[in-house]
């Protein structure tokens, strides 16, 4: 019998309702080895295939295009002959399943999101297109794209101008107008037209509407949004390099989460926006095409905007304690958890008093950029933003199989080593999460 199962069954009846599935020692994570944040992961040995159990009504784990577990995420090939053939096999068939899908006139929407729940292809000319679409950045009607993308870019290139320019640019070009006009006014009269400032638009001037007072006021902002990208992601070049091309991704990152900031009031930037920004950048910086590679900024900022949308609550701190803030997700989570397996849900809460604020909080706000390393990240984001229920209830159903995934350990464990291991989440295998993530489906709580 493995770790964890009750022992005496017919004393609790409600340990009946665990599955057998949950108790198998195949879904334990390996020990974890000594690490730090920053540095990539340690790989880990890839665990069996999970157990089929009869009559499970729901389906087999998603096809890959390759592996995504611990002994490969360090390399771009996989080793084994066979094994390496049946993957290049795979990931090809997969890759003509999708451009098969998006060379339609009119893309199928279903069809793309259960493309999507099997996994994207690690393919630069794929990845990018799919989650615009999924994103509805980009129209299901082909002939569509190059108008829409045309009308967002050009949009975003006038944020900039309006929402980047300097103060004092702004106040020169008021001045600039008023002078013209008066220049107009003055003709024949015989009087010179001379430069006045602009009335409450001085650098010292406190009035709510000067541009310089907001300026002031954003400065904070601005200086938490430079500090947050320098380090993000600091074991990636692409990020923090030192190269001219990381210097450059760095700059549309901060310009990204700046305007978002200033065009979002309510919400403004909150710490962490930018680990949540750097998977899109990244996916659509790596396009191939040249066209959308260069607009990649533009691109990310309407994306981005679109992914925070659905999450917009849990980074609103008015909302915090009410139905639809970030202590109610959580709550969510909890709900989850005890529905599924209310022997780990009482150990961790009412055993070893594990309060799922203590590391669900960063799980939720920062869609789990912060737990796995950043290309199991962007598989994980295949499934949030493909699933048809909706990334909010996806997130919750894969953060309910972290916990699943670990449980062996977890009802071993007192608050220290608990806590511990669920605010260092142990390098684990990205398929099999989703696999657990997917037989909870339809039972996230309302």
């Amino acid at each position: 019998m493995a770790d964890g199962a009750n022992p005496n069954p017919t004393s609790t009846p409600r340990q009946k309702a665990v599955p057998d599935w949950l108790n198998s020692p195949i879904w334990s994570a390996p020990a974890p080895t000594p690490r730090h944040r920053s540095p990539p992961r340690a790989p880990s040995p890839p665990p069996p295939p999970p157990p089929k159990p009869q009559h499970d009504p729901t389906p087999p784990p998603p096809r890959q295009p390759a592996r995504r577990d611990g002994a490969s995420s360090d390399s771009d090939s996989d080793s084994g002959g066979g094994d390496e053939g049946a993957a290049t096999s795979s990931r090809t068939h997969l890759v003509a399943e999708f451009k098969a899908a998006l060379e339609r006139k009119v893309v199928d929407l279903a069809e793309l999101r259960r493309l999507a729940c099997q996994g994207v292809p690690d393919d630069p000319a794929v990845r990018p297109v799919v989650w615009k679409l999924l994103l509805g950045y980009l129209p299901m009607d082909h002939a569509l794209w190059a108008y829409e993308l045309e009308k967002k870019r050009s949009q975003y290139s006038a944020f900039k101008d309006e929402l980047l320019v300097n103060p004092s640019e702004v106040t020169r070009r008021m001045e600039m107008t008023i002078s013209k006009r008066k220049e107009h006014n003055s003709e024949g009269t015989g009087f010179l037209p001379r430069a006045e400032i602009v009335q409450d638009e001085h650098p010292l001037s406190l009035g709510k509407t000067s541009v310089w007072n907001q300026h002031f006021q954003e400065s904070e902002t601005v200086e938490q949004i430079d500090r947050d990208v320098k380090r993000t992601h600091p074991e990636m070049q692409f990020f923090n390099g030192g190269s001219s091309d990381a210097l450059s991704n760095q700059e549309s990152l901060k310009r990204i989460l700046t305007i978002f900031a200033k065009l979002n009031p309510g919400i403004r930037y909150v710490q962490g926006m930018n680990e949540v920004l750097a998977p899109l950048y990244y996916v659509f910086k790596n396009d191939p095409d040249q066209s959308n590679s260069a607009s990649a900024e533009s691109d990310a900022f309407f994306c981005f905007v679109e992914v925070l949308s659905g999450f917009r609550d849990n980074f609103c701190k008015q909302l915090d304690n009410s139905v639809v803030g970030i202590r109610s997700t959580i709550s969510k989570l909890s709900q989850l958890l005890k529905r599924h397996d209310e022997e780990l849900w009482r150990h961790l809460e009412a055993v070893t008093k594990v309060n799922p604020q203590f590391y669900a909080f960063r799980w939720i706000t920062l869609l789990l950029t912060q737990e796995f390393k950043f290309r199991d990240c962007t598989h994980l984001w295949d499934a949030l933003l493909g699933d048809p229920e909706g990334p909010q209830a996806t997130l919750l159903r894969i953060c309910c199989a972290m916990l699943i995934l670990v449980r062996r350990r977890l009802l071993a464990g007192d608050f220290t080593a608990n806590l511990k291991l669920l605010q260092n989440y142990p390098p684990t295998n990205i398929d099999h999460l989703l696999h657990i993530a997917n037989k909870l489906r339809g039972l996230v709580p309302c």
